[in-house]
């Protein structure tokens, strides 16, 4: 009897053990994520500056800029409580999506003499990856939402992995398209830095076609998130506090850092293991 109960003990343990995981690298995840929206929402307000990626043309009104920061604060202060992150990620996630397709797409094909070339996307691709993370944290809660709307939006919840799949696969090829720019972006004490600008694109690419095609999914995500929260603390922070830098837009490009960081931590948490057969 004690060894039959020994061995479900064993079990239970070897079963629950991948559970408690899986629920940390989703909280960890939305906290990063959080964090970042937060971040990026007081740089906005402090600095009466609109996060560059968030409209193609920068606003010079004090009033949009702050509108702006807000938003980010009270979703980056929604997703750390877990009572309203899955409505306000599905908001979220729905506001980015939004400004995607009818405010990025129009401009990128209509008005932007370069909607050619992938590098004119960039900034609506990291849009793109915004509204896929918030979809991909509503996708941490499973209580669903008896308000019509909140019940369509939910029905965007499976498009999460995707949007934000594709815009990393794009920054991969970015990182071989733009390599010379790019080289210049490594810090100076680390050599040979053509040579990690091309190991960041294979390691981005890499990991977003897995991601997209569902090829062991948590490993590449949770690979994901290790890759970039390391360039966030090793070349965003430097940056960040270096005395040359253009504070404003470099404290938004380390936060998205530590979102997209946060966000395949949150895909790797809710990525389901494949059915043995």
């Amino acid at each position: 009897m004690l060894r039959g109960w020994a061995d479900q003990s064993i079990l239970f343990n070897f079963y629950s053990k991948p559970l408690h995981t899986v629920k940390n690298l989703q909280n960890t995840g939305r906290i990063f994520f959080a964090i970042a929206l937060l971040g990026i929402g007081l740089q906005a307000v402090y600095f009466n500056n609109l996060p560059y990626m968030l409209l193609p043309l920068q606003s010079q009104v004090a009033v949009v800029n702050y509108a702006s920061g807000i938003l980010f604060i009270l979703g980056g202060a929604g997703l750390i409580s877990e009572k309203i992150a899955r409505p306000t990620s599905l908001l979220l996630g729905t506001v980015f999506l939004l400004i995607f397709c009818f405010y990025y797409v129009p401009y990128e094909l209509f008005v932007s003499p370069n909607y050619k070339h992938l590098s004119d996307w960039e900034n609506a691709e990291k849009e793109l990856a915004f509204a896929g993370g918030a979809f991909a944290v509503a996708r941490c809660f499973s209580v669903k939402n008896k308000n019509r709307i909140f019940g369509f939006l939910e029905k965007l919840i499976p498009l999460g992995t995707w949007l934000f799949a594709i815009p990393v696969i794009s920054f991969g090829i970015l990182h071989f398209l733009l390599a010379k720019e790019a080289s210049t972006l490594v810090p100076a004490w680390i050599p040979y830095p053509a040579f990690w600008v091309y190991a960041g694109g294979v390691g981005l690419l890499g990991c977003g076609v897995a991601i997209l095609l569902n090829i062991k999914r948590r490993l590449f995500a949770v690979l994901l998130g290790i890759i970039i929260l390391i360039w966030f603390v090793s070349l965003h922070i430097p940056r960040v506090i270096a005395p040359t830098a253009d504070r404003p837009d470099e404290i938004t490009s380390a936060f998205l850092a530590l979102a997209y960081s946060g966000i395949a931590f949150v895909i790797a948490g809710t990525a389901k293991n494949p059915v043995k057969k």
